[in-house]
């Protein structure tokens, strides 16, 4: 029996506000635990929320980017549960009026574009945070996160395979960053995932039993998550087993699931409206004020990379899947650099020094690759010694016309006195001259590499493949003569 995936996933990704959805704390990561508190965010009695403004615009903004329907009328509902980290015994969310409904972005996998349905995106507060002791059977609340503000973006069952569910994540993440309303960073818990997955035979309409992964901190560790209860689950129906649907957790130094709990219902949680926040009222000239803001998005600024710069789908691709990325690829290429040459060395130099860091911690600015680059252009140095000079950039920050001056590192073009050690060369090479003549022209690479070992490096490559064209084809008639 053959069967199909169904893969939705939950984001929430934390709004880059300066102070909670309903107090004045600030929402800064890694302060001292219980020292960004106040008598709202902790619940105590007789105190009232405040929703804030800058919260509902994000949640607008994100719902423009990703042709959602913005709910003019939306309401806030309580989310009963108890829990340590819940100070007030229930999160504040939406539930029957969320502010978004019915979005939708493209990804695309395997050269192949598909349109992922979003159900609902909606505002709520986060929880605290549990701090296990190692040593003693003891656990620690901070309370610095709870009210921290929250949008949940929830998917259509829409996604067909990890990988599709890979490829959401990173587009959603693009989005948010692009709209600068969370820093997507997934280690300290401001972009989170939850993923709802289960398998049905094909070509049947009624959805399998479902299983809620978490504890996925990665992009990574989500696909390979999915990939791995994928092969649980279906190893379990083709046994003639049924799936319990459960809350699971994933253990990546494991590389395997584990029960949490046995899976929640929305009638579990007993939503009601929140009777101390207002329903939320959005007019037209709100959102047309909000709409007037928002940035050139990820898939926008593809295509104009591809109209305006020339650059293959794949490189347009690649460099606007990040904003700070397309931002520093923009700025090499108004220092001067040939874009699609900007696109090869940030692409292939740049990206395999940063190891997967974000090009904000790269210490060579856009204005010095530019510089690199046009120093290669105009023949000071070639692309063999300008790499020399780019891992030296990378390790001290310097300008790439200081490392040339400090290391001599200038290309050697003068005419005269590369065609002398061309001949010499040849002249000390005859057996090789012979073959070469005799039809192994790949030896031609002998003969320039010899130059290059007697300048270090610094001849003109084009000017060494010139020359010794010229000096073999006039030592052959020398030879006749």
């Amino acid at each position: 029996m053959k069967f199909e995936t169904v893969i939705g996933l939950e984001i929430h990704a934390q709004l880059k506000t300066n102070t909670k959805i309903f107090c004045g704390c600030a929402t800064t990561f890694g302060k001292a635990p219980n020292t960004q508190t106040c008598p709202v965010c902790l619940g105590l009695p007789g105190t009232l929320p405040v929703l804030n403004r800058q919260v509902v615009e994000f949640a607008i903004k994100m719902g423009l980017a990703t042709d959602s329907h913005i709910n003019r009328f939306n309401q806030f509902a309580r989310k009963n549960y108890f829990y340590p980290d819940l100070p007030k015994g229930y999160q504040t969310s939406q539930f029957d009026l969320p502010i978004i409904e019915r979005g939708q972005v493209e990804i695309e996998v395997d050269g192949k574009s598909r349109t992922i349905g979003i159900t609902r995106m909606h505002m709520e507060e986060d929880a605290g945070k549990l701090i296990h002791d190692e040593r003693e059977p003891l656990s620690y609340v901070d309370l610095n996160r709870t009210g921290t503000p929250l949008l949940e973006i929830v998917s259509e069952p829409d996604l067909r395979s990890p990988e599709e569910a890979y490829a959401y994540l990173r587009k959603i993440h693009a989005i948010l960053r692009y709209l600068d309303i969370c820093d997507g960073n997934m280690q300290e818990g401001s972009f989170r995932c939850d993923a709802n997955i289960s398998l049905r035979p094909v070509g049947q309409e009624a959805l399998g039993t479902r299983t809620e992964l978490k504890n996925m901190n990665s992009f990574r560790n989500v696909q390979n998550a999915l990939e791995y209860e994928v092969r649980r689950q279906r190893d379990i129906l083709l046994d003639g087993g049924t799936i319990t649907q459960a809350t699971l957790l994933w253990d990546a130094d494991r590389n395997r699931t584990e029960s949490m709990r046995s899976k929640e219902e929305a009638h579990d949680y007993r939503y009601f409206p929140c009777p101390d926040l207002v329903p939320v009222q959005i007019d037209e000239e709100w959102i047309e004020r909000v709409r007037a803001t928002l940035p050139e998005l990820p898939d926008q600024r593809k295509d104009r990379f591809i109209s305006a710069y020339e650059l293959p789908e794949y490189d347009a691709g690649l460099l606007t899947a990040s904003r700070e990325l397309a931002d520093y690829f923009e700025a090499t290429v108004q220092a001067g650099a040939q874009a699609k040459k900007a696109s090869n060395w940030i692409m292939s130099e740049l990206l395999r020094e940063l190891k997967g860091e974000e090009i904000s911690s790269c210490p060579i600015k856009p204005e010095q690759l530019g510089a690199l680059l046009n120093m290669v252009e105009e023949g000071t140095i070639n692309g063999k010694i300008a790499k020399t000079v780019f891992q030296e950039m990378m390790a001290s920050g310097k300008d790439p016309e200081r490392v040339v001056r400090e290391k001599n590192l200038i290309q050697v073009s003068d005419e005269g006195e590369i065609l002398a050690m061309v001949r010499e060369i040849i002249a000390a090479n005859l057996d090789q001259v012979v073959e070469f003549k005799g039809g192994k022209t790949k030896l031609m690479g002998f003969f320039v590499g010899q130059l290059m070992q007697k300048t270090k490096g610094k001849a003109n490559p084009k000017m060494a493949n010139d020359l010794f064209t010229q000096e073999l084809a006039s030592w052959t008639a020398r030879r006749i003569l």
